[in-house]
């Protein structure tokens, strides 16, 4: 069985999961969906996801677990979007906010994701510097081609767009 690093175990992965979240979801909704990798939303009962997500979409009376995911994985791709990563993880690393990004895996979930994804039985090499071997690898150079569209907020306040 071979050995890897942690950042070598992410590096490997990152291709495989941009393939499998495709350009209209991210990795937390498909972890969620699939059950798979950190298991995304649904890793948190309700009361500790509403916690999390609170800042970044609010609350509500009315909407449904579902729906609130809904809108958490829209935030989470404008996350990706205002930090030029293509991976929920990697947005997180950079800027904490509902979760820690790679840093929430355990070596043993990493092993696990390897094991699922890569079809290879590894050992994940000790912690190391995750941090900023991560960060050095992010894949800020990288274009996003997720959406060919233009973000603009337009506000009745500010006169039109801000």
């Amino acid at each position: 069985m071979e050995t890897w690093s942690r950042e070598e175990a992410i590096d490997r992965l990152r291709p495989v999961l941009r393939e499998l979240c495709g350009a209209e979801q991210s990795l937390c909704r498909l972890a969620a969906e699939r059950g798979t990798f950190c298991g995304g939303f649904r890793q948190w009962p309700a009361r500790e996801f509403h916690r999390r997500f609170r800042p970044h979409i609010g609350t509500s009376t009315h909407l449904t677990r579902p729906q609130m995911e809904a809108f958490a994985d829209i935030w989470q791709l404008s996350e990706q979007l205002r930090l030029g990563v293509t991976l929920a993880c990697d947005a997180a690393s950079l800027s904490p906010g509902a979760c820690r990004g790679w840093e929430e895996l355990s070596d043993a979930d990493l092993q696990t994701s390897c094991q699922e994804l890569l079809g290879k039985a590894v050992i994940i090499g000790g912690q190391g510097d995750t941090v900023r071997g991560q960060r050095d690898q992010i894949d800020q150079k990288r274009p996003l081609t997720r959406c060919g569209a233009e973000i603009s907020l337009h506000t009745p306040a500010a006169g039109g767009r801000v």
